[in-house]
């Protein structure tokens, strides 16, 4: 097929922000995990699909399967949608203590 460009699980975008390796970053409604580290507006790879650990608002229960969103304003994964845009589920149950800032998330692709 000769407008096939590639498969789409990781992009190139332009970091909104700075990031590291590891962090989470929104660019319009297209929500990506960073592989390297990038000043604001400079082109970072972006993984779009697959299962990643995710920085999390403390004192969040999480049972498998729930929904996660990225919360833009404080640079993490939540579980409340208001004003948060969906980015996938969680694959495993996260405790709910203040100390618990890690989840499993696996991406949808959020477009």
């Amino acid at each position: 097929m000769k407008n096939y460009v590639q498969p789409g699980n990781t992009i190139t975008l332009t970091a909104p922000y700075a990031v590291t390796s590891g962090d989470g970053l929104l660019v319009g409604s297209i929500f990506g995990i960073a592989s390297g580290d990038a000043a604001l507006n400079d082109p970072v790879e972006a993984a779009l699909t697959g299962v990643f650990d995710i920085t999390k608002a403390g004192s969040q229960a999480w049972a498998a399967g729930a929904k996660v969103y990225w919360d833009d304003t404080n640079k993490r994964t939540t579980s409340v949608a208001t004003s948060n845009t969906l980015i996938g589920v969680a694959t495993e149950a996260v405790a709910g203590g203040a100390g618990d800032t890690v989840g499993r998330v696996r991406l949808n692709a959020s477009f």
